[in-house]
């Protein structure tokens, strides 16, 4: 069917206020605006059918549990790209292999393959594992749904398991990223949990969620205390990638992307101290006392100074190793 096709049975349908059929058509257009790349339309009309669903009610299943509302922290369109991410070769070579295969799925679901969709990261806070959602959701253009765990978690019985059930549902009618952080607090390891087989409960919920979860969503997963996980759930990611604080080749390329050419250290042996100085921080701490460094150093100067004050950086740096 070519896209006039499409569109003529649109207007067909909704002037007949056909809304099934109309809500066929449109679906139609999302696989069509798909098949021709032009992913960020599609996301973006995938969301307005998913948003009249909730509004004329066209989902069948009620929920006793939270509103979808409450449990969703943001639904947003990011615009990171993969070079705004600093990170390891292996863990940037993972991600360029993943995006190629999900621009790709067309074709490898055409020869049966499946996909991958199933992403845990994991490592120190401050690393990048937040970001790299970002970036995954920027370049495939779809909506990056941020959960609300504090929501999700609830203290009446069986209700966390439905509030999951719930996300992951919207999560395939939106075509979109579900975007779990701290994901232990919810995927515990089974035999730590002090509640009376609640989280037992809901970490079998995740397992069947991620064996049924429609490919056209992804499931993407972090966390600071990986062996906390259960092992049955790492198991069903399809990549797992440690996000490991900065070394000095990755420090540098952080140095590049914060200061943007615009502001710089008094001297290539200064910037070098500072690399080493910063051993050990992660890439939140290091750019968090780069800026502040910058912002110290213009308003102590009461001016537009493009040179970095190696005082405030020092001052800043030793503030950041007596915590």
């Amino acid at each position: 069917m070519t896209q006039s096709d499409i569109i003529k049975n649109i207007a067909k349908n909704a002037l007949a206020s056909d809304y099934n059929r109309l809500l066929d058509s449109l679906m139609e257009l999302v696989d069509y605006s798909q098949k021709k790349n032009r992913n960020k339309f599609a996301a973006e009309l995938q969301s307005i059918i998913t948003d009249s669903k909730r509004k004329k009610q066209f989902i069948g299943t009620s929920y006793e549990g939270s509103n979808y509302n409450d449990l969703v922290i943001s639904t947003v369109m990011s615009s990171y790209k993969l070079e705004d991410l600093v990170c390891d070769e292996d863990v940037h070579t993972s991600l360029t292999m993943f995006l190629k295969e999900q621009r790709s799925a067309y074709l490898l679901k055409s020869i049966g393959l499946s996909l991958t969709n199933k992403i845990l990261f994991y490592g120190p806070s401050g690393c990048g594992k937040t970001l790299a959602a970002a970036v995954i959701a920027g370049e495939l253009e779809k909506p990056l749904i941020t959960v609300n765990l504090g929501s999700i978690i609830s203290a009446k019985l069986g209700e966390t398991s439905k509030n999951l059930s719930q996300v992951f549902k919207m999560g395939s009618l939106e075509n979109a990223i579900i975007f779990l952080d701290e994901f232990d607090s919810i995927g515990k390891i089974r035999d730590y949990s002090q509640d009376h087989g609640e989280m037992k409960r809901v970490v079998n919920t995740l397992l069947q969620l991620f064996d049924y979860i429609h490919d056209n969503a992804i499931v993407i997963a972090a966390t600071n205390q990986f062996n906390m996980i259960d092992h049955a759930l790492v198991r069903r990611f399809d990549l797992t990638l440690e996000l490991k604080p900065p070394k000095e080749q990755q420090i540098l390329s952080l140095i590049d992307k914060t200061l943007k050419k615009r502001f710089s250290f008094d001297s290539e042996t200064s910037k070098m101290d500072f690399v080493h100085q910063c051993n050990g921080f992660s890439y939140y701490v290091i750019q968090k006392i780069l800026v502040d460094a910058i912002k110290m150093t213009i308003l102590k100067a009461g001016k537009i100074k493009t040179v970095i004050d190696q005082n405030e950086i020092n001052a800043l740096i030793k503030k950041e190793r007596g915590k």
